[in-house]
């Protein structure tokens, strides 16, 4: 029987798929067919996640989350199916499978597909975006999809990204708030209280981001409520766009 190992970083992004707790960097059923590991931000922590999933019995992978646009025209809430993904080496995706996710999706999704590259860091500049798309001719970038790509090649198991855009090309998280996420990608409350009391970060960079993060969140959704099926997700874990929003 096939089993769909899926990857997320972030538990926002885990909740597009899921209400379930996931702890941390534990491999957790989602019935017969897939299963989901919250894995914590950054590459280490996705191959991890992506061998235990290759190890419990997963016969295919996927990158699940957000991305940041390299490529000026995207925009938040628009999704990325890559054809290759970009990290020491370029590693591939399986066209067919990532064909069939996107003919099952709604027309209004403006569904991009060319590379996603991988980043160890996460970039917080318009320089560094530039850079990397010069450099890789990607036209977004995530810090996990290059891992659990390796570890499908090295497995010959197929791999796909699904990747939501959350922030534009122009716009990045402050460096400054980056010592305010935790591993998982939720708010130290705390910590950002005291940035905005220092004036390291305001109250509308704030808001930008969760808006953006919450319509590429809601991109997710509807991509798991559409082809939930041909990614392994049962219905009875489908979790619709409106309720998805209220989260």
């Amino acid at each position: 029987m096939n089993l769909v190992g899926i990857v997320a970083a972030m538990r926002v992004e885990a909740r597009c798929i899921t209400t379930r707790h996931l702890p941390l960097g534990e491999v957790i059923s989602l019935g017969e067919s897939s299963a989901i590991c919250l894995c914590g931000m950054g590459e280490e922590a996705a191959r991890k996640a992506a061998t235990g999933l290759w190890a419990g019995g997963a016969t295919a992978l996927i990158s699940f989350g957000v991305a940041g646009a390299l490529d000026p025209l995207l925009r938040p809430g628009d999704l990325v199916l890559p054809e290759s993904v970009y990290t020491e080496r370029s590693l591939p995706v399986s066209l067919a499978w990532r064909d069939r996710v996107q003919q099952l999706l709604p027309t209004h999704i403006h569904t991009i597909n060319g590379k996603l590259a991988t980043s160890k860091r996460v970039l917080t500049s318009l320089i560094e975006k530039r850079e990397l798309a010069e450099t890789t001719g990607a036209c977004a970038v995530d810090l996990e999809s290059g891992a659990v790509a390796e570890v499908a090649a090295d497995s010959g198991i197929p791999f796909l990204a699904i990747r939501a855009i959350s922030d534009p090309i122009e716009f990045s998280p402050p460096l400054s708030l980056l010592d305010a996420v935790n591993p998982d990608g939720s708010a130290n409350l705390g910590r950002i209280l005291s940035l905005l009391l220092q004036r390291s970060v305001t109250l509308s960079t704030l808001l930008r981001l969760a808006t953006e993060l919450r319509t590429a969140r809601s991109t997710l959704s509807t991509v798991v409520l559409h082809a939930g099926m041909e990614l392994g997700i049962q219905p009875n874990h489908v979790i619709t766009t409106h309720q998805n929003g209220n989260k």
